[in-house]
């Protein structure tokens, strides 16, 4: 099987390539229709904008635009994240902050009169394979320590689960979205089947109808979507990793020794995978310099 190297400069996302693309805005636009009910036609009344790289791991938002006096954050995520009201709240406040500036706002904010914004519509794509309902409302508040306390800011973000066979009614209503996902379904089979990431990337758009424009959008840059899956692979890994703090909850039942060997595990299977030391490092909390000795021991042991 082919080495693994991740791009490490291509940090985009194939949901991102598909519906943040300003060349295939008719992706977005049918999106935008499947999600809200409408049935809009001119791509020139939608205006993409995406926020850089701002949160560890290219966890950014994948798409946002503004359409209808709305500004409509999507995201797609194949790891659950009950924080996405935490991050949307931060992504909303850049592009708000951008909104007033590119409209020449910003002093408007402290006029006596009322000023007029667009509405927040905040969207999850889900599609890992943690089974979810087709939707849920992950809110801000379930984030307060103080559960008690009132609180004058709530954040409601719909998660969709866009899985192949999951939430129908949204697929069966947007084609490029239907695709989109079924493709990643092929991958992720012919992946766990034991083919390289390249490899299942090719079958999967072979397995796609010929008429579908997703498959055409894809296979011009095939080598391009496979650094986009590896890079979501080796964050999966990282997440997953991070995740085995459940580890330390449920297996080690509070145990300090449990804990520590469960990372020390995770640790060796990360630096197996190729992930730098200082990523390790950050997700673990074992220090570089333990790190090292425990590559230097595993050589011994080889």
């Amino acid at each position: 099987m082919e080495e693994n190297h991740v791009n490490r400069e291509h940090k985009d996302r194939l949901f991102k390539y598909i519906f943040g693309n300003a060349d295939h805005k008719e992706f977005t636009l049918e999106l935008y229709n499947a999600i809200n009910g409408t049935s809009y036609t001119d791509t020139d009344m939608l205006q993409i904008e995406n926020l850089e790289n701002v949160v560890y791991m290219s966890m950014v938002n994948d798409l946002s635009f503004l359409i209808a006096d709305s500004m409509n954050l999507y995201e797609q995520q194949s790891t659950y994240n009950p924080n996405m009201p935490i991050r949307m709240l931060c992504y909303a406040g850049r592009l708000y902050s951008q909104y007033f500036e590119r409209n020449n706002l910003k002093n408007r904010l402290y006029s006596s009169n009322i000023l007029k914004i667009p509405c927040p519509n905040l969207i999850v794509f889900y599609n890992g394979e943690r089974k979810k309902k087709e939707e849920t409302i992950l809110k801000l508040s379930d984030a307060f320590d103080n559960k008690e306390a009132k609180s004058d800011i709530e954040v409601n973000v719909r998660m969709i689960n866009i899985n192949y066979g999951s939430s129908s009614k949204i697929l069966d209503k947007c084609r490029p979205l239907s695709d989109y996902s079924l493709f990643v379904s092929y991958v992720r089979q012919s992946v766990k089947a034991g083919l390289s990431i390249t490899e299942s990337v090719d079958r999967a758009v072979k397995a796609l109808d010929e008429d579908s424009n997703i498959r055409k959008l894809i296979e011009v840059n095939k080598a391009g979507v496979a650094d986009m899956f590896l890079t979501e692979y080796d964050e999966q890994g990282v997440m997953d990793v991070i995740r085995e703090d459940g580890i330390a909850e449920g297996r080690a039942e509070g145990r300090a020794e449990g804990r520590t060997e469960g990372k020390i595990e995770v640790a060796k299977a990360m630096l197996a995978k190729g992930i730098d030391i200082d990523t390790v490092s950050q997700c673990s909390g074992i220090s570089v310099e333990d790190l090292k000795k425990i590559l230097l021991k595993k050589q011994a042991s080889d």
